[in-house]
């Protein structure tokens, strides 16, 4: 409160002594409030709005507790990373209370950073991201990761071979991976698996220990789950030389970037290794591209199946080109690759009309959608609610929705597409890529206004 009565004395070009003359208190005592050494009481606070016609409600805390709230996001947004050093609410309550300006300042540049960084990917949403101009946006470590993935059809040869490799020369077993898998990391590898109970709900899928070398995996994982995380494990041991490689070829531009692309690596791998490339497309082909029996047949779940058929684009031997999504009920894209051009949007969250957030509202269910964009681009997606994490009564547990999109010329491949009139335009419904990248102005679900109409 001091820092606020000192800057109104001197917005009011008022000496210390003069003031404290108006408010019939000492210099010293002024002084003494000044550095908030003295309590601002309401008598004074009383005088200072008969003296000077100010609002009291300069003096409330409410506007403060605001401030540092902003603050705190803004900080929170930029930074989080490797090295970054902690800023306590002590050090922000100081900041918005010594220094409201200042704090204000910084989130009106945060605001100005943002706004310029959407404007940025508005453009290249317009050029396409192949575009030369499309550098000019830069993306963040994990767009870059993503955009790697990308870039590469979301498909890497190297690992799919590699992965079969292994498969054949363990004499693995589809839908029945784990025990095999356990068996090569002991024998080759000297690593114990220890299943683990879950009383800790903080505990990660997989941990494992260098120096005894074991390998931790909680107990609700299924045995498909497990074999997953065996694999991942696995790909560190004996492909180790063939992910450096790759990453350096990538010319990642930071160490988190690097440390990112391993770990989506590493997961590639063990997708591969549990639905190996020829079996796995055989499947998918022959069950007309039915996830549950595909999930059935391969013993992992939904989501591992939708991840693993959004890769299929080996030269000679491609399954259908397919754009996968995981999202959470509050829009946040946690997971994104396409195998073709679908274009996933950096900014602004997604479309409320997407099929992707009706899977919230019908649990267990399959829900289709023939969606077409601005552009008129069509496109079948395929949604469904999925759960995981440890089981037990009162216990936290991960709630997504998955997307599973392919253009509308292959949904005819694809056994949801039965019942759906493939031919009407009229039965599409028109989603976008985000409100502020969208062109349809007269969408009822419009939350902002298109920064490409700027």
């Amino acid at each position: 409160m001091g820092v606020r009565l000192q800057r109104l004395r001197e917005e009011r070009g008022i000496s210390q002594v003069a003031l404290a003359k108006a408010l019939d208190i000492s210099p010293s005592y002024l002084n003494q409030i000044e550095h908030n050494q003295r309590p601002l009481t309401v008598p004074i606070l009383l005088r200072i709005n008969a003296q000077f016609g100010v609002d009291v409600q300069l003096f409330s805390d409410d506007k403060e507790a605001g401030l540092i709230a902003d603050v705190r996001d803004v900080l929170a947004e930029v930074g989080g990373g490797a090295g970054t050093e902690t800023i306590s609410m002590a050090e922000l309550r100081s900041l918005a209370s010594n220094m409201p300006a200042v704090a204000r300042a910084v989130v009106e540049l945060h605001r100005r950073n943002r706004s310029l960084t959407e404007r940025a990917d508005s453009f290249v949403a317009r050029l396409g991201d192949g575009h030369k101009l499309a550098s000019f946006a830069l993306p963040g470590t994990h767009d870059e990761v993503r955009d790697y993935f990308n870039q590469r059809l979301n498909h890497v040869a190297e690992l799919d071979e590699a992965a079969e490799a292994i498969f054949a020369d363990s004499a693995l077993t589809i839908g029945d991976v784990a025990t095999r898998l356990a068996q090569r990391l002991n024998t080759r590898h000297g690593v114990r698996l220890q299943i683990a109970s879950t009383d800790d709900s903080e505990l990660p899928k997989r941990r494992y220990d260098a120096e005894t070398r074991t390998l931790r995996l909680p107990d609700h994982l299924r045995p498909g789950q497990q074999a997953f995380q065996m694999a991942v494990q696995l790909a560190q041991l004996e492909i180790g030389d063939l992910l450096d490689s790759l990453i350096t070829n990538a010319k990642f531009t930071s160490d988190e970037s690097r440390r990112l692309a391993r770990i989506g690596l590493a997961n590639y791998f063990a997708g591969a290794l549990v639905m190996p490339y020829a079996a796995f497309l055989q499947s998918a082909e022959e069950l007309a591209y039915d996830i549950e029996r595909l999930s059935n047949r391969f013993g992992v779940g939904f989501e591992a199946v939708c991840h693993r058929l959004s890769t299929l684009q080996r030269p000679g031997m491609p399954g259908l080109p397919f754009f996968f999504v995981r999202v959470d009920r509050a829009g946040n894209v946690s997971k994104r690759h396409s195998a073709a051009d679908f274009h996933f949007s950096r900014i602004g969250g997604t479309c409320p009309l997407w099929i992707v957030y009706e899977a919230f509202s019908q649990p267990e269910r399959v829900l289709t959608q023939t969606a077409v964009m601005p552009d008129g681009r069509n496109y079948l997606w395929i949604a469904r609610q999925v759960v995981s994490g440890p089981v037990g009564y009162g216990r936290p547990q991960k709630t997504f929705a998955i997307g599973l999109g392919c253009d509308l010329r292959h949904a005819h491949r694809l056994i949801y597409s039965r019942g759906l009139d493939l031919s009407d335009p009229a039965a599409a419904t028109p989603i976008g890529t985000g409100c502020k990248v969208c062109e349809r102005q007269r969408c009822p679900q419009r939350a902002a206004p298109s920064l490409l109409d700027h």
